[in-house]
Order: C-alpha cells, then structure tokens, then sequence
C-alpha cells in the first residue's frame, strides 16, 4: 500500500487536494499535528470536495507516535528540495508499505526526520519549490507507474 505522510501540513487546501490524491489511488492519509488549520477547515473540505469523507486517513499526535506504529523498518522515503536522489531513480515498488514523506510547506523536513528515510528530490528549473499537492501528485503517480509495472494492487 501507498501511504502519504504529510508532517505538520499547513495550508488546509493541499491538504485537501492531497486527500483527493489518495482516494484516486488507493493511498492512505497521515496528518502528522501540530496541523496548521482544523480538520473541519472550510477550505479543507472545499479542496476535497465531497470525497473528504471517504479518504482513508489517520493523524498522529507527534512524529514519534508515527514512527513507533509503522515500525523503524519501514519503508521511508523523504521528499524534500534537499533530497540527495531524483525521485524516478528510487525503488517505490518493492516494499509492501511505501511512505511518501513531505514536510511543511514552509520549513521542510526537519534534518533528524530526513535522515530515516531516503532522501528524494524532484527536479526543478526557474523555481525554489513547487506546491504541496503538485509534489506530491509527482511522486504518488510515479509509485503508482512503478507499482503497476510489477504487478502490484493498489491499496490494501
């Protein structure tokens, strides 16, 4: 399964649009707090539409709380403007769990976080970073492209 794991988001909107993402492929929501809006965020559902409802998602109290539950053996993957690998030269398909990692839209992916996963990076030309939910898209379609081209079910 696909698991997007968005820590401390703060823009309801990308949130929302991410939570669209992974109704469109089968991927599993985790909202790492402190959250920089409400869950119940006009904006929020207004990104999500009508779909908000039937996004798979958990949200976790702290970055510990995550990482003790998924276990140090999972499979991370960061993706951050920092990150050391192109994001289509990472094996997003082997592991059962896949844990696509962003951090917030105005900080980034704390150093002691990046250093548990590998460290991914989407190629840019002309822009500092792009937005949260555009990421994200970039990265889950190519899990998505690799998992199918072995075989793989989305999803659970």
């Amino acid at each position: 399964m696909i698991h997007l794991v968005l820590y401390q988001p703060e823009i309801p909107h990308n949130t929302g649009a991410v939570g669209r993402l992974c109704l469109a492929t089968d991927a599993r929501l985790h909202l790492i707090k402190p959250l920089g809006f409400s869950l119940e965020d006009k904006y929020l559902k207004r990104s999500g539409l009508d779909y908000w409802h039937e996004v798979d998602v958990r949200v976790w109290e702290s970055w510990e709380d995550f990482h003790t539950a998924v276990g140090a053996q999972a499979c991370l993957k960061m993706v951050e403007v920092q990150g050391s690998r192109l994001y289509t030269e990472s094996d997003l398909a082997s592991a059962a769990d896949l844990y696509l990692v962003y951090g917030p839209e105005t900080r980034g992916i704390p150093p002691a976080i990046m250093a548990l996963g590998e460290a991914l990076h989407i190629p840019m030309k002309g822009t500092r970073s792009l937005n949260l939910s555009t990421a994200v898209s970039v990265v889950l379609y190519e899990a998505v492209r690799q998992r199918t081209l072995a075989g793989l079910p989305l999803g659970s």
